[in-house]
């Protein structure tokens, strides 16, 4: 007799068999799965279940100060600070960076004639030393010709003083119709003595600040002095210490611009020196040829103002020549006016082109313009340290700035001159 198959055989399982029976227990962290889960119809959409987590719903404080600002105020305060006292440091010891400015212009322009010395066998310090003496006697000789100048001039004046007053009157009473005399000038001595004697014993009793001057300017000159002889005598020691704190490709840029600012400052000392040599030699042969007193003193005068003193020299080196001839005449001051013209138009166009070629090829607009800056930066230093400091700069800017070929245009050429031709 055939048998009946078990209930729930088309399934695949006995009935018999409990544990196949069971339905596995649903995990308690997730819900049921819904009737459409467990029997997806073919063709709908597939959705992703809900997330069961429960989502933040605290949001960022809007108000709340952001965790770097702290820090941002911080960071600014302490700039601030620092840069105001780095103002007020650099105030404090401005006059101690101009000495070392100073001392380090010298140093480089004594370097040439040291290192030749110190190639023959000299020591740098004994080599140094006799820059120096030769430096004192050169300064003690010129201002010893301009105080015999002066004490001469001084005394002539007071020993001539009755005449230039007769001389003074007769052309004040013959131009202006006044009726001056010496009764009338004599009669004002007393008041001129008593103004004049306030003004001395005013002069008498700030003797004790002239006195602080003078021993603070000295001070200054033999801290100039000082300073100058190390940073030539100790010149490859102190070269030595600032290249160990330096990568080598760092080194070799430091060692070039310091060769270049060597040779700069040196050639521009050595060549305004030559200069001023030439000009003292043909103004002291036209001054002696016109007959005008002290000569050789007033070449040297010209001489070095000249040549020393940027832009205002020449005009204070001419003027001085040009007075002591009017006390000869008129005309010898004149022919000495048109000298002293002519001869710095010889020295602009032919002589200084040729002698500072080397050292100080820049344009006299530029150099006017570095003079005043320099003025207007640390005084009247700035006036003779701006031209070595800006030909310094110059030549290191060519050394290191590419510089390329310019297209024509008509705006960078310039036009030749017209020529009219006529038959």
């Amino acid at each position: 007799m055939a048998q009946t198959p078990a209930a729930g055989a088309d399934d695949g399982g006995s009935a018999g068999d409990p544990t196949d029976s069971a339905a596995p227990p649903p995990h308690p962290a997730s819900a049921p799965p819904t009737p459409a889960a467990q029997n997806p119809t073919p063709g709908a959409p597939t959705t992703a279940a809900p997330d069961a987590r429960p989502q933040s719903t605290s949001a960022p404080d809007a108000r709340r100060m952001p965790p770097w600002l702290p820090r941002a105020f911080v960071l600014a305060a302490a700039t601030v600070l620092a840069f105001g006292a780095g103002l007020w440091l650099l105030e404090r010891l401005r006059g101690l960076i101009i000495l070392l400015l100073i001392s380090l212009f010298l140093a480089f322009a004594i370097e040439p004639a040291v290192n030749r010395l110190a190639d023959r066998g000299w020591r740098r310090g004994v080599a140094t030393g006799a820059m120096f003496l030769v430096l004192a006697a050169l300064g003690a000789g010129f201002v010893s010709v301009l105080g015999s100048l002066l004490l001469n001039q001084t005394t002539t004046l007071v020993q001539s003083a009755p005449r230039y007053a007769d001389q003074i009157i007769d052309w004040a009473n013959h131009a202006f119709g006044a009726k001056l005399s010496k009764h009338t000038l004599v009669s004002k001595i007393p008041v001129v003595g008593g103004e004049l004697s306030r003004n001395l014993s005013a002069l008498a009793g700030n003797v004790w600040g002239i006195g602080a001057t003078a021993a603070g300017v000295l001070f200054q000159g033999l801290g100039v002095v000082l300073f100058t002889f190390y940073l030539s005598a100790e010149g490859p020691q102190f070269r030595r210490t600032i290249c160990s704190l330096l990568p080598p490709h760092r080194q070799r840029q430091v060692l070039r611009a310091w060769t270049i600012a060597i040779d700069k400052t040196g050639g521009y000392i050595y060549s305004r020196a030559l200069l001023a040599a030439v000009s003292a030699v043909f103004h002291y042969a036209a001054l002696t040829l016109l007959d005008v007193p002290y000569a050789l003193t007033l070449a040297l005068w010209v001489g070095v103002v000249s040549q020393f003193i940027p832009t205002v020299g020449t005009y204070l080196a001419g003027a001085a020549p040009v007075l002591i001839a009017l006390t000869r005449a008129p005309s010898t001051a004149l022919w000495t006016l048109l000298f002293i013209v002519a001869y710095q138009q010889f020295e602009n166009y032919v002589l200084q082109p040729r002698i500072t070629a080397r050292t100080l090829d820049m344009h006299p607009a530029v150099a006017f313009g570095v003079v005043l800056a320099g003025t207007a930066i640390i005084g009247p230093v700035g006036a003779v340290l701006g031209l070595p400091v800006a030909a310094s700069l110059q030549a290191f800017l060519d050394a290191y700035v590419r510089r390329y070929d310019v297209e024509e245009h008509p705006l960078t050429s310039a036009p030749a001159p017209h020529r009219d031709h006529r038959p």
